[in-house]
């Protein structure tokens, strides 16, 4: 057989993949692929995954529309591997959307995980801050957000983390500010104040559980706030993978009994779990993104093809009849 015509039959076996969709991230203005790149996918938190691995991976989803890398230092080693990404001309600073966070889980050096409180000043905000820049080797972030406080007030305190990012923004070294975290009451009292243009809620809009929807969705909205949703597919347990790959089954919970038998009822009808997954949450339009670590390119590709797969009503209406 000719080489041209064994050309042409790979190339319709191996169709090119369409861009990842995109949609408005609020008040922002800026156009964010809606599965954004969850640096820990490269963190060696899930995974090794070597330099050269990452950066390449990191240019694949650039190429592939994935452009919003969304990082934090408590990601493993992830936002040096970014930096050397940009550094070594693998991609341009113009090419991406960058979101960081300010961890503010412990006492520990730049509020990593640990013991104790941490240090909520706008100094350590400040330091932080341009510490990350250095690490990138980027003048400004598009957007910073607060990650994980264990108490709101003294964020929003005078001289308290806020403020640091705020006095930050007047420096140039961001455009947009927010906070990443789980409860709802954090949430709602920040959007309130008005200080802020984008949030991260996770853990609370995907297949087990919608409470995203009862306050914090609306609330956002109304101000037109730029969403990002975490663990859209549970750390991989919503994506048709055995949970028990995961997690052993006698340190189960009720969300991973859950997680199975919706990965039963996917199998017993040859449906694929990741497009049940994903189209659900992408029916949320209050929610611009959802974040997803990709360790390899395969992942990505899985992904992005997720997020283009088109499912009826039916579907959807059969999965709620099922009450599970």
């Amino acid at each position: 057989m000719p080489q041209s015509d064994n050309q042409t039959i790979n190339k319709s076996h191996n169709p090119p993949i369409p861009p990842c969709p995109r949609r408005r991230w609020g008040k922002t203005e800026l156009s964010i692929p809606v599965i954004p790149f969850g640096t820990q996918g490269f963190g060696n938190n899930f995974g090794q995954v070597s330099d050269e691995e990452a950066m390449s991976l990191i240019r694949s989803a650039v190429d592939l529309g994935v452009n919003h890398f969304d990082c934090a230092r408590c990601y493993g080693d992830s936002l040096r591997k970014l930096g050397l990404a940009i550094k070594e001309g693998v991609v341009q600073r113009g090419e991406l959307i960058i979101s960081g966070r300010l961890c503010c889980h412990s006492a520990a050096r730049w509020g990593g995980y640990g013991e104790g409180a941490p240090d909520y000043s706008a100094e350590r905000a400040l330091a932080d801050m341009e510490d990350q820049l250095k690490i990138l080797g980027i003048d400004t972030f598009d957007a910073m957000l607060i990650h994980d406080p264990g108490d709101i007030e003294p964020t929003l305190a005078s001289d308290g983390t806020l403020d640091g990012l705020e006095q930050a923004r007047k420096h140039g070294w961001v455009d947009f500010l927010g906070y990443g975290m789980n409860p709802h009451d954090y949430h709602l009292k920040v959007i309130e104040t008005s200080r802020t243009e984008v949030l991260l809620t996770f853990s609370d809009y995907n297949l087990l559980r919608q409470s995203a929807a009862k306050d914090i969705l609306p609330a956002a909205a109304e101000k037109d706030m730029g969403v990002i949703n975490g663990w859209s597919i549970m750390r991989g347990w919503l994506t048709g993978a055995t949970v028990e790959s995961f997690i052993p089954r006698e340190k189960w919970n009720e969300d991973h009994i859950r997680a199975d038998r919706m990965r039963i009822w996917c199998m017993e009808r040859d449906m694929n779990m990741l497009d049940l997954t994903l189209q659900f949450c992408l029916q949320e339009h209050r929610i611009h993104g959802h974040p997803i670590g990709n360790l390899n390119i395969e992942q990505l590709k899985k992904n992005i093809a997720a997020t283009q797969t088109t499912l009826s009503d039916d579907v959807f209406e059969a999965f709620s009849d099922a009450g599970m």
